[in-house]
This record gives structure tokens, sequence and C-alpha cells, in this order.
């Protein structure tokens, strides 16, 4: 004999797991710790001042060349 099922609680059931594997896969892609994002944002800040640093100053005339 065949088992009886409540069917509503086997959709939810089923949406509930579909919901935590969506969760568990934003946390991967978009989860970060503060410390990461802070270590991120210094070395894109490191990396602006150096490349701050390398540029070359403008003549009074306007043009890159200077001489």
């Amino acid at each position: 004999m065949a088992e009886i099922i409540n069917l509503r609680l086997a959709r939810k059931a089923r949406d509930r797991a579909a919901d935590k594997a969506q969760a568990h896969s934003n946390r991967a892609l978009h989860g970060r710790t503060k410390a990461e994002r802070k270590a991120t944002e210094a070395e894109a800040a490191r990396f602006d001042r150096t490349l701050d640093g390398a540029k070359r100053e403008r003549d009074s005339d306007g043009n890159g060349d200077v001489d």
C-alpha cells in the first residue's frame, strides 16, 4: 500500500529547500566579511594613489609634453 502524503506540506518543503539552495548560492557570490571588504577598498585606494603619482604634469599650453 502506498504512503499517504499531504501535497501542501510536500510543496512547502520543496520550496523551502529551493530557497535554502538559493540563499547558499547568494552567500557564496555576495557574502564577504567586513575585513575582506576593507582589504579590497584599501587595495583600490593604494592603486589609485600609485596611478595618480605616476601621472605626468601638463604644460601651461595644455599638452602633456614636459620639456
